[in-house]
């Protein structure tokens, strides 16, 4: 490749990390910036786990251990087991799955969670609901369930992921935005073993965007996550990025365009 076009892999990465760190969907500029490189599109899904396994560790390990960061980490270990199991059935299907339906179904998902955002703002600017349990068949299920996405694509797993805990866990949004980053985690290993075992990832161009990647999570993970008005930043971006991700993956633009 061109020198320029590393250059672009890192910026984009860059701007991936930030966006995946503080809401989700940088897959969406990783994998299309994979693709436009060349590669075949099983290739880009594996070499972008690449970037996600260094950006979501370098998010984690960013992140301030206050008292409030250990209590959720605590909370998140129950969610451990169905995140693990259901990543690595995801990467298995990988092959399985026809891409054009997920793409509908899930952009399907994301505009009935901008239509929530837009009509009933209060459910995602609640505080967290003290003393609520959280173990719970139903969250078990629904992590399992997105583990499995996540698994499978990556792409829109952090938007997924903090509609479950702010929605239905009664999370606020940063505090389901931290537990968000350590699933987000856990997901991302045993799927990065699946899809190296396969040989598809492509080593250099996936170093080189997982560099941007980890620096963009270190930023956000560091300083825009801690900001007073981290709340309303998360939710401002949340909107943007469900209005033009539910649009794409509906295929609205590819409409307009004909």
């Amino acid at each position: 490749m061109e020198p320029a076009m590393y250059l672009l892999l890192f910026l984009g990465g860059l701007a991936a990390g930030i966006i995946n760190t503080l809401a989700g969907n940088g897959s969406a500029i990783t994998l299309s910036l994979l693709i436009f490189t060349g590669m075949p599109a099983t290739a880009a899904n594996a070499t972008n786990r690449i970037g996600a396994l260094v950006q979501t560790l370098t998010a984690v390990l960013s992140l301030r251990r206050t008292k409030r960061t250990l209590i959720l980490f605590k909370d998140s270990l129950w969610f451990f087991t169905p995140a693990v199991l259901g990543s690595v059935l995801g990467a298995f299907l990988a092959v399985d799955i026809d891409p054009i339906l997920l793409k509908r179904i899930i952009g399907g998902i994301m505009l009935f969670l901008l239509i929530t955002m837009l009509y009933s703002p209060k459910k995602w600017a609640r505080p967290t609901e003290v003393g609520k349990t959280r173990k719970t068949p139903l969250n078990w299920f629904l992590i399992f369930a997105t583990a499995v996405y996540g698994g499978f694509i990556q792409m829109g797993i952090g938007i997924m992921l903090l509609a479950v805990l702010v929605l239905l866990a009664r999370y606020s949004l940063r505090d389901g935005n931290i537990i968000k980053l350590l699933l987000a985690l856990i997901f991302v290993v045993p799927a990065f073993v699946v899809f190296a075992s396969t040989g598809d990832m492509v080593w250099l161009p996936g170093l080189v965007l997982a560099a941007g990647q980890g620096v963009g999570a270190l930023i956000g993970a560091r300083y825009i996550l801690f900001l007073p008005k981290a709340n309303a930043i998360v939710k401002i971006l949340l909107i943007v990025i469900l209005s033009v991700s539910s649009l794409s993956l509906l295929g609205v633009f590819e409409a307009l365009s004909l």
